[in-house]
């Protein structure tokens, strides 16, 4: 199988423009299937236009007594469907045999959020007092008041800054890009940061530096995001269960609570479809109830 999943690597890196990450995954499913295969073969997985629907299906039964998540499950029969479509298209597979196979039904969580207050409090707790302090504050300003995904945080770099406007250019999942508005505070805890930064030398330089930067000068990782908000969870008192993601979350649903059109965040967050945007309108509706169970004197 390893000649055809990399001509199908190729594919997705040259013609649909997949990022590195979505890249990752599909080798990673692809080799965990050729790993099975291999071992209910005799050692040896068969060529990938031999496999067939009963193969698959032993597969997915195999990942469902490894006890994998559903949201796993789903994603990589997904990677299996696109991987012997492409077969089809190059003729190595006359048919798809992931094509019958249905899709795991996903939990519906509704994802965690935090009110304006708790943002509030969060937002406040780095120190103006040292670059790094200034730094985080950025951080978080930015994260919130443009909705982004933690990977667009920090792939941003001063190219993308448009301080005349308060837009951002933001590069998003499949390399996609977009324009995200930032709001007074996070455009001047960015300026405000961007004079205290100090860049490595071997970091480029101009309009590709990037504009989160550790304290050595080199761009900022999503792990490091990760643990300096764990930092101000802590200072703050805030839940722990807040990831950078969160503030994502928080973003689209402050932004529906207060009369935004669906669509209008759909672009704002830079979703592909709007039912992946559709969530938080159930959040909402779930933050309403529980605001009338507490208040209505018959609600119970």
């Amino acid at each position: 199988m390893q000649t055809e999943v990399g001509r199908f690597l190729q594919y997705l890196n040259a013609e649909r423009n997949a990022s590195a990450l979505t890249l990752k995954s599909y080798r990673e499913d692809l080799a965990n299937l050729s790993t099975f295969l291999g071992e209910n073969y005799g050692g040896h997985a068969p060529d990938a236009g031999h496999v067939t629907t009963l193969d698959l299906r032993g597969y997915l039964a195999h990942l469902h007594q490894q006890q994998y998540a559903k949201t796993t499950i789903a994603r990589r029969l997904a990677a299996l469907r696109s991987f012997f479509r492409f077969g089809q298209r190059e003729g190595w597979a006359k048919s798809n045999p992931a094509k019958p196979l249905r899709t795991p039904r996903r939990s519906q969580h509704l994802p965690h959020f935090l009110s304006s207050d708790e943002l509030g409090r969060l937002l406040e707790t780095p120190t103006v007092a040292n670059a790094s302090g200034l730094r985080d504050r950025a951080i978080l300003e930015t994260l919130y008041s443009a909705g982004l995904r933690v990977s667009e945080l920090v792939g941003l770099n001063d190219g993308d800054l448009d301080f005349a406007a308060d837009v951002l250019r933001v590069r998003g999942k499949g390399r996609r890009e977009r324009l995200s508005p930032i709001g007074s505070h996070a455009s001047r805890a960015l300026r405000v940061w961007l004079g205290e930064r100090k860049l490595h030398p071997r970091e480029k330089q101009g309009l590709a530096a990037p504009v989160f930067v550790s304290r050595l000068g080199k761009r900022l990782t999503t792990r490091s995001v990760g643990r300096l908000l764990e930092k101000y969870l802590r200072e703050s008192g805030l839940d722990q269960r807040t990831t950078p993601h969160t503030l994502r979350h928080s973003f689209a649903t402050h932004l529906l609570d207060r009369g935004a059109d669906i669509r209008s965040v759909q672009e704002l967050l830079g979703h592909k479809s709007l039912v992946t945007t559709q969530i938080y309108t159930h959040v909402s509706t779930a933050a309403l109830r529980a605001a009338y169970e507490k208040a209505h004197p018959r609600a119970r």
